[in-house]
């Protein structure tokens, strides 16, 4: 296509310097056969033919000058002429400046010689046509060989420039292709006017009639050219119509199948929030059927922002999302339109609470680890602290007796075994207190309650207590859990404490505060946070296991300062009939 355009503009071009050179001859032989005052305007051919000769030449700025300047001569000399030649002076005037002006635009795309050559050539043809219609020596507006050098002037100005001039029928819409398109009929009006005037002259018609009827047929042929040009404007624009309306039907039915086609739900809202349109996971995810109308009103819209939300479904239920709003703006900036995406995150949300739950699990675990690694330490450490030092003094005494039985007195060998039994209950005492340990550590302790009188079973507590406890004090307990309570915080009284020890029994409404008070220096404030803990004090585990056994009993215990010193050990028991 490029070497076609090529070839055409160098034939163009070729053909405009012909008709150059035909031109500059026709001048120059008319002058010479004419006699003034005739020959005057055909002398303003030569110029005018030479300069389209060399403005059709691809050459350089010096040729171009030199056509400019002749063109301008022949301007000079046509317009020198109008007063004896009126029409041959106009008309070479006109395509002088042409020619002058072939490269002058205006606004873009308007080419100033276009017009000057359109009526040159009108006037040329307006003188041309009626001759051919009147006697054999008929008298004219100007010479025929002036009149046919004009339109061979016109012709060849006009393809001197084929990529630039009206002729360009791939220039888009604007004065220059409305010339191109507009000089056809601005050359036809005159002929036909012309040939109308003519052939009413040679019918003897006179000239009112002549111009009435030269009148009509001229307004006929333009209300048909009208007519055409309507109904090919409208043909026209119903095709284009058309097509315009195909193309949005296939863009309408892509943007349609793109929406379906998408994996996220998207809700497509107008400026007023109204729904436009939703896609078949959207009605996936709120429950609508495929055709069903959206029954959500108003529509679910997440917060400003969007992120994680609750989309309500038709049913009522609520379905976890992703949710995101774009904003469509129009031309100024306003809000047209809204697009708001979901995505489900059911799934995630899912993984997200079984993970939470089994970092829970993890959590717990992690804490009974600890708690049983520290209760392994603490037993570690009272293993070899305090069940070491009884088992050693009972191995000391016992190699002591074995060694030196036969020397030692009697009352010497009753001390000594005296104290291995004695250590030895300590252990026993010891392992049971572990035994029943373990057992409160897993649950295992069930208290069997029964009325207990108070008074007997502190009796049986030991020697050289003060006990102030009425006989009629009974309490709702297990009789065996009472006896080991009251045992374990005598004996922390006596083991920490100073005597005397005291023992107060007191009823308060429905329930029994028992009170076991010592006279020494009373727990420490440092220790009052672990004092009923495990393994506190050295063995530590009178009070851990008098605070179990209370509460699997359903009372109390707790420590409060005695006056003016001391420590007092209260616990608290439901009050049972006698």
């Amino acid at each position: 296509m490029q070497i076609a355009a090529h070839d055409v503009g160098r034939l163009s071009r070729l053909i405009a310097g012909g008709a150059g050179f035909a031109v500059a001859a026709a001048g120059l032989l008319t002058t010479a056969s004419s006699a003034p005052p005739d020959s005057g305007p055909a002398a303003a051919l030569v110029p005018a033919g030479i300069a389209l000769l060399l403005q059709a030449l691809p050459a350089g700025r010096v040729v171009r000058a030199a056509a400019l300047t002749l063109a301008a001569a022949a301007a000079i000399i046509g317009a020198a002429w109008i007063y004896q030649h009126p029409a041959a002076g106009v008309a070479i005037a006109l395509a002088g400046l042409g020619l002058t002006c072939l490269d002058i635009r205006v606004a873009v795309r308007f080419r100033v010689a276009d017009p000057l050559v359109a009526g040159s050539a009108i006037i040329a043809l307006a003188a041309l046509v009626p001759r051919m219609f009147e006697s054999p020596r008929p008298g004219g507006l100007m010479a025929p060989a002036v009149a046919g050098s004009l339109l061979t002037l016109a012709l060849g100005t006009v393809l001197a420039r084929p990529e630039t001039g009206p002729l360009h029928t791939d220039a888009p819409a604007g004065p220059g292709t409305t010339i191109r398109r507009k000089l056809p009929v601005l050359i036809a009006v005159p002929a036909i006017a012309g040939l109308v005037s003519a052939l009413a002259a040679r019918s003897g018609l006179g000239r009112p009639a002549a111009a009435i009827s030269t009148g009509a047929i001229l307004a006929a042929l333009a209300a048909l050219g009208l007519a055409a040009y309507l109904v090919r404007t409208l043909d026209n624009a119903d095709r284009d119509q058309r097509t315009l309306v195909d193309e949005l039907h296939d863009r309408q039915e892509f943007a349609s199948t793109l929406l379906q086609s998408m994996n996220e739900a998207v809700m497509v809202l107008d400026a007023n929030h109204r729904v436009i349109d939703v896609n078949r996971r959207w009605r996936e995810l709120t429950g609508h059927g495929p055709d069903e109308p959206v029954r959500i009103d108003p529509p679910p819209l997440p917060p400003t922002g969007g992120g994680d939300w609750l989309m309500p479904r038709v049913d009522g239920s609520e379905v976890p999302v992703l949710a995101t709003v774009a904003t469509i703006p129009d031309a100024d900036g306003e809000p047209r339109a809204y697009v708001a995406t979901y995505v489900d995150i059911a799934d995630r949300k899912r993984a997200e609470e079984s993970l939470g739950e089994q970092n829970t699990e993890l959590r717990e675990a992690n804490a009974r680890l600890a708690t049983a690694l520290a209760f392994k330490n603490d037993l570690t450490s009272m293993l070899t602290h305090d069940v070491a030092q009884p088992i050693s003094s009972i191995a000391s005494l016992a190699e002591l007796l074995r060694a030196d039985w036969a020397d030692l007195p009697d009352d010497i060998r009753l001390e000594l075994a005296t104290k291995i039994d004695k250590n030895t209950q300590r252990l026993i005492k010891m392992m049971n207190d572990l035994q029943l340990l373990f057992r409160l550590d897993t649950g295992s302790v069930t208290a069997r309650q029964a009325p207990v009188p108070l008074a007997e079973v502190a009796a049986a507590a030991g020697p050289g207590l003060e006990i102030s406890i009425d006989d009629d004090l009974t309490v709702l307990a297990d009789r065996g859990h009472l006896t080991v309570v009251i045992q374990n915080l005598v004996k922390n009284a006596l083991t920490y404490g100073d005597p005397p020890v005291r023992l107060i029994g007191t009823r308060r409404g429905d329930q029994v505060e028992l009170v076991v008070q010592d006279s020494g220096p009373g727990i420490p404030p440092e220790l009052l946070p672990t004092v009923f803990g495990r393994f506190m004090r050295g063995a530590g585990l009178g009070l851990f296991i008098v605070r179990h056994l209370v509460e699997a009993n359903g009372g109390t215990v707790r420590y409060e300062p005695a006056e003016p010193r001391g420590a007092r050990l209260v616990v608290t028991l439901e009050s049972a009939p006698i």
